[in-house]
């Protein structure tokens, strides 16, 4: 599998000389993390075939079975600030969206803040994880990106099948794992190197493709909920939201639920 994501992957592109492959792992970012400690360099791409223990945001688990999806991780190193990087989970999205554009013909819309959506459906994830230093300096940081690409509907657990989708049930062509992740590794590079100098334009990519903005939400925090509508993101990715009472505010963690999607009436 390797040399078939290698052969689809631009010889322009670096981090094709520090891609890895995995048949099976128990999570990309969890081994991305132990090698960006260990001193990996920017750019270490892992791409697995199946993680045993894929994760998500809020410590949720992500369903990742052999052959059907694209399981990647990189590891990047944007010599910033932590506080200048609160934009990372958007621009990764954008740069999947990009690659599953160029490798499907399927343009997915985002949910805020980092899942990829059809319609209604969840079609992927990300998940962005940081070390930062003492000084406020960002160490490592490692994005993980996993997208459904060959599940049929009774390929998904019995909890998902009615929220969850692939490119196969959205094209009705089976899509090439391989191209999906060659694009992918391509997508993030050219997004890396863009992700200090042109985050205004990524962030106004984000916020084109975001199907968040003008909906009924719920957000929840902690044991904290409140309805509201979703208004515009800030500059870093925040929510900006009004809430049921008329009151405004940026909501930058916890989960919001749009009325309509993933079994939220």
């Amino acid at each position: 599998m390797k040399e078939q994501i290698l052969s689809q992957i631009s010889t322009e592109c670096p981090w094709r000389d520090t891609l890895y492959w995995y048949d099976t792992i128990d999570s990309t970012n969890t081994r991305a993390k132990a090698l960006a400690k260990d001193g990996a360099p920017a750019g270490t791409v892992l791409i697995a075939g199946n993680q045993t223990g894929g994760r998500g945001r809020m410590g949720r688990s992500f369903s990742s079975p052999a052959g059907m999806g694209v399981y990647l991780s990189v590891i990047l190193r944007p010599g910033c600030k932590g506080n200048q990087l609160m934009h990372l989970t958007c621009a990764a999205a954008v740069a999947a969206c990009k690659a599953v554009e160029k490798a499907s013909g399927t343009l997915p819309g985002i949910k805020w803040i980092n899942d990829l959506v059809c319609g209604k459906e969840k079609l992927g994830g990300i998940l962005t994880e940081m070390s930062v230093n003492s000084d406020g300096f960002v160490d490592w940081a490692v994005v993980g990106i996993g997208i459904n690409c060959c599940q049929k509907k009774t390929d998904f657990p019995t909890e998902l099948q009615d929220m969850a989708t692939s490119l196969l049930l959205q094209t009705g062509t089976p899509i090439s794992p391989a191209l999906l992740a060659a694009c992918l590794t391509e997508s993030l590079y050219k997004i890396d190197k863009i992700l200090l100098s042109q985050k205004q334009q990524l962030m106004d990519i984000y916020r084109r493709h975001c199907v968040t903005l003008g909906q009924k939400i719920l957000v929840v925090r902690g044991e904290e909920s409140a309805y509201g509508e979703a208004l515009d993101l800030d500059e870093d990715g925040g929510l900006l939201v009004r809430l049921s009472d008329g009151t405004e505010k940026v909501v930058n963690s916890g989960e919001v639920s749009i009325r309509g999607m993933y079994g939220y009436v």
